[in-house]
């Protein structure tokens, strides 16, 4: 009995070769994940990968406006150092200045700040791994997800508990007499302005960890996924590079 044929979709479509007529095309078929595949990833002008970059502008821009206003407030600290008045009784030019002891927490503190950026970095680059990404455009699971959800999870831990640190050493400058109202000593008026700022700036970066925490598995495509924890780890990397510069500055620049 003679078989009846029908050609699939994937097959080369062809019409009629009459005037208007148009040559065979082959059409590919696509994978899960919708989009078209990876196609949306090679267009210089739209698509995910033109997505991306266009967050990690603004992310760099805004980045760049706090390690400005860091760097003044750096500025700030020095000229009140080489700040001089006149003493009353004798009529001679001093300084006030008077250098703070550091709580030793700082060091501690500093060294969960530092484990926190590589295991933000472990994430960043498994939510990137090419062959979990595969599988999630295919429609096979969400492995890179499932892999990068536990590196958040420790960076969110790390970071809670740098604060944390931040707060216990703010108690401990107190407790020696160095309160943050304490006029006579300029020293720890800048250590509160200065560990505080900044402490405000990393709770921005908890937040955004925890955002991503309990909704980065409701974003239904791959790629958004992968620019909220991009975003969020270049973040996490610039405050962890700027308490680094700010505690050399609080430690050697007295």
């Amino acid at each position: 009995m003679p078989g009846t044929f029908t050609h699939s979709p994937a097959e080369t479509e062809r019409k009629d070769p009459g005037v208007g007529g148009k040559p065979p095309v082959s059409r590919r078929p696509t994978g899960g994940g919708g989009g078209g595949g990876d196609d949306d990833w090679q267009s210089a002008h739209h698509g995910p990968r033109e997505l991306l970059h266009r967050i990690r502008f603004f992310v760099f821009f805004g980045l760049s406006g706090d390690m400005m206003f860091f760097a003044v407030l750096v500025a700030l600290f020095f000229a009140r150092q080489a700040s001089i008045q006149m003493d009353a009784g004798s009529h001679d030019f001093i300084g006030d200045w008077h250098p703070v002891f550091l709580p030793p927490i700082l060091y501690l503190n500093t060294a969960v700040l530092i484990l926190s950026g590589l295991t933000m970095e472990l994430a960043r680059q498994n939510i990137f791994r090419e062959i979990d990404v595969l599988e999630e455009w295919l429609g096979l699971g969400r492995p890179a997800l499932r892999r990068t959800r536990p590196w958040i999870g420790a960076t969110f831990a790390l970071g809670s508990l740098f604060l944390g640190g931040q707060w216990m050493a703010w108690r401990q400058l107190t407790a020696q007499g160095f309160a943050f109202d304490h006029w006579s000593t300029p020293a720890s008026y800048f250590f509160y302005v200065i560990t505080g700022l900044h402490a405000a700036h990393l709770v921005f970066g908890v937040l955004a960890l925890l955002v991503c925490l309990c909704f980065l598995g409701r974003f239904k495509r791959v790629e958004l996924r992968q620019i909220a924890v991009d975003a969020t780890a270049w973040y996490w990397h610039a405050m962890s590079l700027a308490w680094l510069l700010l505690l050399a500055v609080l430690a050697l620049g007295q």
